[in-house]
């Protein structure tokens, strides 16, 4: 096994969906076979989209994963799906560099500037040393000792690493952070934004697709909803149109409450579209979750 780093687009020209599944062409089969069962770091590159011009992406690592299978696309001939698990978006995207500094060494090319055929690769296997430094500068628990990391044991350092980020208070914990921190702590379904005498905010971080259903704990399946909003979602009695509008249902929710929603019936989202409601996880809600209590 080898660790990697998978290359994927804001608005990716494969079928992406970083969070469930990677979209890649026969040329990288052999990379992605090489970190079958390892951990992978998502990389955001400068483009976009797939047109040469486009620009806007973050040149930054932003998640991590574990791959966890790899299978023939059956609708498109010489591509493939490599599938993970225990997906989990960084605190802070991590910067390719930090001056001189690269965290993939091969991107660096001897004159110090970029390696820009090894950038041109969209899967790249690092080694176990750069993967743990990423993880140390993209998640706050790790900052202070991601330097000390190289000097060491490799074994005993992968093994903490491992077992902090499958934990599930550590991953509760993150998760809860980035998206009460994307909603700016104001429930999305009502507008409130509560702090309390100890200074800490009332809304809650909620999965769109339950983590019992291998929903993932990223915040494009994350809301930020009062205690109240947030019951009334896991129950069914509220959903989400893919453009955002609330879905209630008739007469199972009381009138006070229906008095503070939202004027406009809509959702209020993050500014940043990365941070929004992923449509696939809308449709599960409203599949799943709210049809199902019909």
């Amino acid at each position: 096994m080898a660790k990697a780093v998978f290359t994927t687009k804001v608005n990716p020209a494969y079928d992406d969906l970083p969070e469930q599944r990677y979209h890649f062409p026969k040329t990288y089969l052999r990379a992605v076979e090489a970190a079958l069962g390892d951990w992978i770091v998502y990389y955001e590159p400068r483009r976009s989209t797939a047109h040469l011009s486009s620009s806007g992406g973050r040149l930054s690592y932003f998640a991590t994963a574990r791959l966890a299978s790899i299978e023939e696309d059956p609708r498109l001939a010489g591509h493939y799906y490599g599938y993970v698990k225990d997906y989990l978006e960084f605190d802070t995207p991590v910067p390719f560099r930090e001056g001189s500094f690269y965290y993939e060494r091969n991107l660096r090319k001897a004159d110090g500037t970029p390696n820009k055929g090894r950038f041109g690769r969209a899967v790249r296997t690092i080694r176990d040393a750069e993967y743990h430094l990423i993880l140390h500068a993209g998640f706050h628990d790790f900052a202070e000792t991601r330097w000390r990391m190289m000097e060491r044991d490799p074994v005993e350092t992968e093994r903490r690493i491992v077992e902090q980020i499958s934990r599930r208070p550590f991953r509760d914990r993150v998760f809860s952070t980035a998206v009460r921190t994307a909603y700016e702590n104001t429930c999305a379904v009502t507008g409130l934004r509560i702090i309390n005498g100890g200074g800490r905010p009332e809304v809650q971080a909620a999965h769109i697709k339950p983590v019992s259903e291998s929903g993932p704990d990223s915040m494009r399946n994350g809301l930020a909803l009062c205690g109240t909003a947030h019951w009334m979602f896991d129950r069914g009695l509220i959903s989400i149109t893919d453009d955002y509008t609330l879905l209630l249902r008739e007469g199972a929710i009381p009138g006070h409450f229906l008095r503070i929603i939202n004027e406009d019936r809509r959702l209020k989202v993050p500014d940043m579209s990365s941070h929004r409601p992923h449509p696939s996880f809308l449709e599960y809600h409203r599949e799943q979750v709210f049809r199902i209590h019909a």
